[in-house]
């Protein structure tokens, strides 16, 4: 059955072609991810000259990249309700504009205060990512689907690749407020390329959403075409929650275990009001349904450990580089770099070849590949980290894995929900990413923070630190090793229900 399968597929691929259109729209929604992460990738490298000219503390510049990623985390989910309730194109234009402003306003942040509020500005831009692959779903033909996804999220390797290469030339030589207005420019001509070139087609969820307002009202119901009260619960409970792991990652401390315990308690009690609001509402602003998907709740979860492992990873790399000897290998932050970018390039390499893969194996299986490679590489940094050579071979495997599982994740979480709900449940899949994202630098703090070294001016995470993080990582890919032979049996699963009922 399942040779019948491949071989079905393979004939569906050869028949189906793509329109200019639909390359067109893939290219140009693709520079939306490129410019964003590019930005990000560049402002790495500054937060030295950040935290000596605006004269703050390493905890506060935590926050620089944590208020952005909090407005991100909150605005995708309400994005991707949006997009489908009002279109696509219209939001994220919308978005796109408002991540201009900000870029715009953080190349004048004088100050700490300022500087903070541009990021959260700028947030709103990688909450476009739902729109974005929502219009890719409504240009592409299912057969050809995976490849649009693929390209996709390897525009976000792309954007980190080139924001590591230029990054600390144009830090050298212009200051890191360069960073922000290099990037504006390329942001507006995606933007009006977007306006111009990418069309997008009738929206049926608008259609279908008056349509229960209606049915809502005959019934004696409210008419709730955007849910406030899902999005408010929603949103305190995100917020509270990345504010705590913000506050861990600075360092558990008697004055930060207040601000911790607080936050998580509020994160608790607003995700219970948010499930018993959803419950009730007529038209909710997350369909919990969606979490109960058979293949939507495993891929959420995939998405969940491969953002965790991944900035887990990233500042342990950092933190080995830029510690003296024998704590580290006393590297400046373009040696940082150097070795992280093997990690990058495979990510973006094996990101665009996995669609091909999908095309031939299906959707699952490249997941499980993903996470068998994924454990090697992570069991390899546990024993070998003690050059950079090594490292960046080890990241390089790592990189090859989670590029598989990824793209092969998001391809199911695109394809996977109804075409009404793609937005909302792509933008479930980004929050829960993000998350992932928050979780792994908080992770790796704490493993940090208890097993430390004295050094003779300050204190050095020891050995047996990493090897805890990178274990963690290896542990993280059995997980995501278990769950993709679940993913598999259940679309196997599937798919010959769907060919049952299709020989009927």
């Amino acid at each position: 059955m399942e040779n019948k399968d491949v071989k079905r597929n393979n004939m569906i691929n050869q028949t189906i072609v793509v329109s200019r259109n639909a390359w067109t729209t893939l290219a140009i929604l693709s520079g939306t991810l490129l410019t964003v992460f590019f930005s990000e990738t560049m402002l790495l490298p500054a937060i030295p000259d950040i935290i000596t000219d605006l004269n703050i503390t390493y905890g506060t510049a935590a926050w620089i990249f944590s208020a952005y990623l909090i407005v991100a985390a909150v605005m995708t989910p309400i994005a991707g309700r949006l997009s489908d309730l009002y279109g696509k194109k219209k939001v994220l234009l919308t978005l796109l504009a408002v991540y201009i402003a900000g870029l715009a306003a953080g190349g004048f942040a004088d100050n700490i205060t300022m500087l903070l509020a541009t990021r959260i500005i700028q947030g709103f831009g990688l909450a476009a990512i739902p729109a974005a692959f929502s219009l890719l779903r409504d240009t592409f033909p299912p057969a050809k689907l995976s490849i649009a996804v693929g390209v996709f999220g390897s525009a976000y390797s792309a954007g980190s690749v080139i924001g590591l290469l230029i990054g600390a030339t144009i830090i050298q030589h212009f200051g890191w407020h360069a960073t922000f207005l290099a990037i504006i420019p390329f942001s507006i001509i995606v933007a009006l390329l977007i306006a111009k070139f990418v069309k997008e087609q009738n929206n049926p969820s608008k259609i279908s959403n008056q349509a229960n307002d209606t049915k809502s009202a005959k019934a004696g119901g409210r008419s709730s075409i955007l849910d406030f009260k899902g999005i408010i619960t929603l949103s305190a409970t995100i917020t509270s929650f990345l504010i705590a792991l913000t506050a861990i990652q600075i360092g558990i401390t008697n004055e930060n275990i207040p601000l911790i315990s607080s936050s998580f308690a509020i994160s608790a009690i607003s995700l219970a009001l948010f499930a018993t609001i959803e419950r009730k509402i007529f038209n909710p602003f997350v369909n919990l349904n969606l979490l109960k998907h058979k293949v939507l709740l495993p891929s959420y979860i995939l998405l969940v450990a491969t953002g965790i492992t991944m900035f887990m990873i990233y500042p342990t790399i950092v933190q080995i580089v830029r510690s003296p000897a024998p704590w580290g290998f006393g590297g400046s932050s373009v040696d940082a770099a150097n070795v992280q970018l093997p990690f990058m390039i495979a990510f973006l390499i094996f990101a665009s070849i996995t669609p091909l893969i999908i095309n031939k194996i299906g959707s699952a299986r490249p997941a499980l590949i993903g996470g068998i490679i994924s454990l090697t590489g992570g069991i390899g940094l546990s024993l070998f980290h003690s050059s950079g050579i090594q490292l960046s071979t080890s990241l390089a495997i790592v990189a090859t894995g989670l590029s598989l599982t990824m793209t092969a994740t998001w391809n199911l979480v695109v394809s996977g929900a109804t075409k009404e709900f793609t937005g909302i449940s792509v933008g479930v899949g980004a929050l829960l990413l993000f998350i992932g994202m928050a979780i792994g630098p908080a992770l790796a703090g704490v493993y940090m923070s208890d097993h430390v070294t004295n050094g003779p001016l300050e204190t050095y995470p020891s050995p047996k630190s990493y090897v805890n993080i990178f274990l963690t990582a290896s542990l993280l890919s059995v997980i995501a090793i278990v769950v993709s032979l679940f993913l598999i049996k259940k679309t196997k699963n599937i798919a010959n229900t769907s060919n049952k009922h299709s020989d009927k």
